[in-house]
């Protein structure tokens, strides 16, 4: 396919009126929707805002690659817009973008298509051709500029191919004895259409520079290409892994092996090869190696806690939409029972589909916490155990029973399922290990009857005889320490919970506390520890809002614009808002954020505000038992945290 014919000219903007990211993002949408490119730019803008949430697509040198692939997307497109004075798009520089590449795929994309896309995205680490993309006039001479690039690329691939065949040739009959370095890698981003190829891109450039020869294997949305085969992996020096997620591992065990996010595979390229080289990189150990069809150790080599984090928050992440969504519908529900009774249509409706989804809650938690662990084989068991954590208890002489719609006495709960999610893991784990060497011709007969026969089984007896009863009495005694809280008790909680809100603002001592809040809430069904957490969660971005408001002139220009938008991040709850101030200056604004995020958390117990919504921030006040107690410790908590920033943090350096 010739690469014109995705960056079309009608498509094309050439002088962008955007100042702002949001400004930029509608623009670029709704050209598209003007050209029938996509047929629903609600939806299309907002899978391009969800992926922006993960990481800005800002890449820096000036450039920006928004993309999404959705059922909104008619035809595959690639939008090329230019703007003169530049939009603050969040780069990861921190410059303005100058030129975007706006990336629409649709669902069930050909791999025609998604080549094209691969090759485009690869083109862009040549500085040479941004520069006089930079100049461009007319949508004709950027077409041209693409075409003379790709044109380029395939008479450079080419000879590459053919010196490296002769080079091979050569060395394989003198059988020389000295060989230049080898390094192999993988890249992988979520999408799979923009970053993975130009990771590629990038680390093969850069090894050519440092003298290595080099293959990357791609794992993108057209799937798996330059597979890495056994012997290349042997014979590689050290390996470089780009990803943002999971990549098969076991493959590269006893490898010096580099595990960095993509975007490091990407302007970070020069600094990951020489790491492979100098035999620094640690060497990668995998504890299920060998069984590369179901890889179960993920991606990560990093310490024994930070996998379980890992684990723990691939469940969370999963497990939010149906707590967000049910816990608010609920508490809904409960507004409607003041004003219409609890016999109402409107109640009962809000009420069963908040239930309906909140009962998802735990199960989901548990099924991809075993998914992160064990892979596919592990959800099923996983599931099922979380699925018993919340309706089977059970007497110690050992009959059970069910009792769905009673939800049953003293289910083991949110830490059961947890607990569930972890057994339901490892237990994949050790059948893989278990059934390794079984003959080659029974493989076919794991993933279909031995992994969820056996998982179950043993996931089963586990729940009955070991999970429930433990964690039952857990739970009540957590229910019953909650529900006899003095007032003094509670404060000092609260105290604690909002504090930990603003330790690491979305790291783990963040996600500890809204983690037992979230199992407080499932187990008294009221929010006061929400309450708490929320409170605490919103301080550091509005406080950062607040000291950049007064105090203008000891922050940069970009930290100045940075804290208008926090204003918005904070009365939602989103914590990580002030996350690029304090990895900037870390003593002062998690210092600062601390004190006031904990003040703020104790004053929600002191007040008795409970909100039974567990997401939402101030826009869920309504919802809240004291509307203006939970208001005023929020403002209080983000004014004294402020105040204390504004006044500690030196000025800034001329």
């Amino acid at each position: 396919m010739d690469i014109r014919d995705l960056l079309l000219k009608d498509v094309m903007i050439m002088d962008m009126q955007a100042t702002t990211k949001d400004e930029a993002i509608d623009e670029l949408v709704h050209k598209y929707a003007e050209q029938g490119v996509i047929n629903d730019e609600a939806l299309y803008k907002q899978d391009i805002i969800k992926r922006e949430a993960e990481s800005t697509t800002g890449i820096g040198d000036g450039i920006a690659m928004p993309h999404a692939k959705d059922k909104a997307v008619q035809r595959a497109t690639v939008m090329f817009a230019k703007s003169k004075n530049g939009v603050d798009f969040n780069a990861l520089d921190g410059q303005p973008v100058h030129l975007f590449f706006m990336i629409a795929a649709p669902e069930g994309a050909n791999n025609t298509h998604l080549a094209a896309l691969a090759a485009l995205s690869s083109l862009l680490i040549d500085p040479t051709l941004v520069g006089k993309l930079k100049e461009a006039q007319t949508p004709e001479e950027v077409q041209q500029l693409f075409a003379d690039a790709q044109a380029a690329k395939e008479e450079k691939d080419a000879k590459d191919q053919a010196a490296q065949a002769e080079k091979k040739a050569a060395e394989s009959s003198a059988k020389a004895d000295t060989k230049r370095p080898y390094i192999v890698g993988v890249t992988a981003c979520p999408n799979g259409i923009a970053h993975t190829y130009m990771a590629e891109a990038a680390l093969i450039k850069a090894g050519e520079a440092a003298g290595v020869d080099i293959k990357i294997e791609t794992n993108g949305s057209e799937g798996v290409k330059h597979l890495l085969t056994t012997d290349e992996i042997a014979n590689a020096d050290g390996v470089v892994i780009a990803a943002d997620k999971k990549v098969k591992m076991a493959r590269f065990d006893g490898k010096h092996l580099v595990n960095r996010p993509v975007i490091d595979g990407i302007n970070k390229a020069d600094d990951l090869i020489q790491e492979a080289l100098n035999g620094k990189a640690p060497i990668y150990h995998d504890a299920d190696a060998g069984d590369d069809a179901d890889d179960a150790e993920g991606n990560s080599n990093g310490s024994v806690w930070g996998e379980v984090y890992k684990d723990l928050m691939n469940g969370i992440s999963h497990m939010l939409p149906f707590v967000v969504g049910g816990g608010i519908l609920m508490a809904l529900s409960f507004i409607i029972e003041q004003f219409t009774g609890g016999k109402s249509l409107a109640f009962t409706f809000f009420n069963q589909a908040g239930n309906m989804a909140f009962a998802f809650m735990v199960p989901v938690l548990a099924g991809y916490i075993a998914e992160s662990i064990g892979d596919r084989p592990a959800l099923m068991p996983g599931f099922v155990g979380g699925f018993m954590a919340t309706v089977y208890t059970g007497a110690y002489g050992g009959v059970y029973t069910a009792s769905i719609a009673a939800n049953a006495k003293s289910p083991a709960g949110f830490l059961g399922g947890i607990a569930a999610g972890f057994l339901a893991g490892y237990i994949t784990v050790l059948l893989k290990k278990w059934t390794k060497h079984i003959p080659q011709s029974l493989d076919g007969m794991k993933p279909m009857l031995i992994f969820p026969i056996l998982g179950l089984l043993i996931m089963a007896a586990l729940m009955f005889f070991i999970i429930n009863p433990i964690f039952s009495v857990i739970n009540e005694w957590i229910t019953h320490f909650l529900n006899s809280m003095g007032t003094g008790n509670a404060v000092i909680l609260g105290l604690v919970l909002g504090g930990m809100m603003s330790i690491d603002m979305g790291g783990p001592f963040n996600k500890a506390a809204y983690v037992f809040a979230t199992g407080a809430f499932t187990a008294t069904n009221d929010g006061n520890l929400m309450a708490a957490v929320m409170a605490g969660g919103m301080v550091p971005p509005l406080a950062t809002a607040i000291a950049t408001a007064f105090w203008p002139k000891k922050f940069t220009d970009d930290e100045r614009k940075a804290g208008i938008s926090n204003w918005l991040l904070g009365i939602s709850f989103i914590t990580e808002g002030a996350i690029p101030f304090a990895t900037a200056d870390p003593v002062h604004v998690i210092g600062s954020s601390v004190i006031g995020a904990a003040i703020a958390g104790g004053l929600t117990q002191f007040w008795g505000v409970a909100v039974p919504a567990p997401h939402g921030g101030l826009w869920v006040s309504l919802l809240a038992t004291n509307i203006w107690g939970y208001i005023a410790a929020t403002v209080i908590g983000a004014v004294i945290a402020g105040v204390i920033l504004g006044l500690w943090k030196p000025a800034k350096k001329a």
